[in-house]
């Protein structure tokens, strides 16, 4: 009996060491022409967890501990290809950096087989990126600042339209793979392209994938997201006027109020000012008005930006810059930025500047 019991652990433990393990992921890949690459790096969103040297064959291995599916990145050289492992899996991964270094294959991992037929709509969008880039560089050329102004609110609103393709593609894509792979395509949208899109599907998955830590941090991004999503209560700012008067938001209630969140050493923000003066003055008496919020921590150089970029509306701050609870309270990355409320306190639209808000507002009141 014992001699079958020794026989029967000779025969499994091959087996046992041929394959990833239970408790971990393994990547096992080639590199072909790989010129003056030498190492591979893996990455798991924008953290890096490990690089590894390319053998004198050109080959690579890539060993982790893991609990669950893991959605990496491995990046040769300029290029990043996207992975799903599961624990016990062995992905199989080769490129060939001299004929075609977009392309790659893949093998014993489902998930990242599946996640390859996105890869060429991201190459799409990367292409159509880099076009309206260089079109809109090519016709600032020479270009006095006003016209460029002008190109540049054109540029955006076209970025916006052209990249639409993109998000019905990875929702068609998620329908098609409710899985880790439909989850990937849809973490890659623009929250400011995709925000419906992107509330809906965090919807749909609230009780999926409960135990993958980056599904669970793409959640709780939605989550804040939602708390700003165009039909929401924009949240309630409390600050003070030049002459310490208390202003709320709410305050505004029965007019269509953009809330610009600026500062009087924000460049842009400046430039941006003489179109907000213009659109004040044509509906202010239609029931338009601008609550001015800035990101100042100087009285002096706030109040002297206001007198000389002739903001005749509001302005409020609490002059403590960037570390202001409107900042949490609003998500805001960098100025300028503003939310447009409704009358009743409902967000209508966000981050509208230049020749777009004056479409939008011409919408809502010509």
């Amino acid at each position: 009996m014992r001699t079958i019991q020794y026989l029967f652990l000779f025969l499994i433990l091959p087996l046992f060491f041929a394959c990833g393990g239970a408790d971990k992921i393994v990547v096992e890949g080639k590199v072909s022409n790989p010129g003056n690459v030498k190492v591979v790096a893996f990455y798991e969103g924008d953290r890096k967890l490990d690089s590894v040297y390319l053998s004198d064959r050109d080959r690579f291995k890539f060993e982790r501990e893991a609990t669950q599916p893991r959605l990496l990145s491995i990046e040769i050289g300029k290029n990043k290809y996207p992975v799903i492992i599961s624990p016990g899996e062995v992905l199989i991964f080769s490129t060939d950096l001299m004929s075609d270094p977009e392309q790659y294959e893949v093998s014993g991992s489902d998930l990242s087989i599946a996640l390859k037929e996105f890869t060429p709509l991201r190459q799409k969008k990367t292409a159509v990126e880099d076009s309206l880039q260089a079109d809109f560089l090519r016709q600032i050329v020479d270009k006095p600042e006003k016209e460029i102004d002008n190109l540049r609110a054109e540029y955006l609103s076209s970025y916006k339209e052209s990249l639409r393709f993109y998000t019905d593609e990875a929702v068609a894509f998620a329908n098609r793979q409710p899985n880790l792979a439909g989850f990937y395509a849809m973490s890659t949208l623009d929250p400011e392209l995709a925000e419906q899109e992107l509330i809906q599907y965090s919807e749909q998955i609230k009780d999926q994938f409960l135990d993958n830590r980056t599904v669970s941090q793409f959640k709780e991004e939605i989550e804040k997201l939602k708390k700003l999503a165009v039909g929401q209560s924009a949240p309630e700012i409390i600050a003070y006027t030049p002459n310490n008067k208390t202003v709320k938001l709410s305050d505004f209630r029965d007019k269509y109020t953009l809330v610009d969140f600026w500062a009087s050493w924000c460049m842009p923000c400046r430039k941006e000012n003489p179109n907000l003066v213009r659109l004040y003055q044509r509906y202010k008496n239609k029931g338009f008005d601008i609550l001015g919020v800035s990101l100042d921590d100087n009285p002096g150089s706030w109040m002297k930006a206001i007198g000389d970029d002739g903001l005749v509306w509001t302005n409020i701050s609490d002059l403590k810059a960037w570390s202001s609870e409107v900042v949490l309270d609003y998500r805001i990355k960098g100025i300028p930025a503003s939310v447009l409320v409704d009358p009743e306190g409902k967000i209508l639209a966000k981050n509208l500047r230049g020749k777009e808000l004056d479409v939008f507002l011409q919408t809502v009141f010509e």
